[in-house]
């Protein structure tokens, strides 16, 4: 049993769902993944047991999930009957003990998913308005305990600098490519283009929230040298 995170910002959906999506390499084929960031809890939202390519996951119907497809494609999803699976009463705000955990553990143990719930269709699950760009456009994800900026941009090619709230910040390796207090973007751990200030908070000092816009400028190439004559 792995303990990713138990200190996530109350409610918040998209952090959640990217330490989801930070963590999903480094996790075993088979596994499952129990995911309970869930502030309509109690309400219309569906529970789920999704299967993916490599993992198994239990997780309210939400777009928690969004950015792990992004790496882990769906391949079918159960809606969670609590009434098949569970004799205790089911608290109306409480489904991280009642209703996702007894089927996360069910499902580690060989529990058939069938036994759990009624297949539905996958392509119904909520996104959340969540997804990796792959383009020059996309926008603010999260933050880390840093004020660093984490965006859904995962570029193909290497940019020379980003835009964002105005401000063209360059591209650069890591940390010690600028000065202190200036800013900077590069690649983050998880692949993605991340913003900050060496020694600051890019969150404060750009007064970012998620959803800011962002943009690439990404190198062009060279035009290639004539031959002589």
């Amino acid at each position: 049993m792995i303990d990713l995170a138990h200190e996530l910002p109350a409610g918040d959906v998209s952090h959640a769902a990217y330490q989801l999506y930070a963590a999903i390499p480094h996790l075993e084929e088979g596994g499952v993944v129990l995911a309970v960031v869930d502030p309509g809890v109690g309400g219309s939202r569906r529970a789920l047991a999704v299967r993916g390519k490599k993992l198994w996951y239990v997780a309210p119907d939400n777009g928690l999930l969004s950015l792990a497809f992004e790496l882990d494609p769906i391949e079918a999803a159960w809606e969670l009957d609590p009434q098949r699976f569970t004799t205790e009463p089911v608290s109306a705000t409480f489904h991280g003990r009642d209703v996702f955990a007894p089927a996360a553990a069910l499902l580690a143990s060989g529990q058939p998913v069938s036994a759990l719930g009624l297949e539905v269709d996958p392509g119904s699950l909520v996104r959340g308005g969540l997804g990796i760009s792959r383009s020059t456009e996309g926008e603010v994800l999260t933050f880390d305990r840093f004020g660093n900026a984490i965006t859904n941009l995962r570029p193909a090619a290497m940019p020379e600098a980003v835009r964002v709230v105005g401000r063209h910040i360059p591209f650069v390796r890591t940390f010690g490519d600028v000065p202190a207090g200036e800013a900077l973007a590069y690649f983050g751990s998880s692949g993605l283009v991340e913003i900050a200030i060496n020694g600051g908070s890019a969150k404060e000092s750009f007064r970012l929230l998620p959803g800011a816009a962002v943009s690439l400028q990404i190198a062009e190439e060279e035009p290639p040298l004539l031959a002589p004559g």
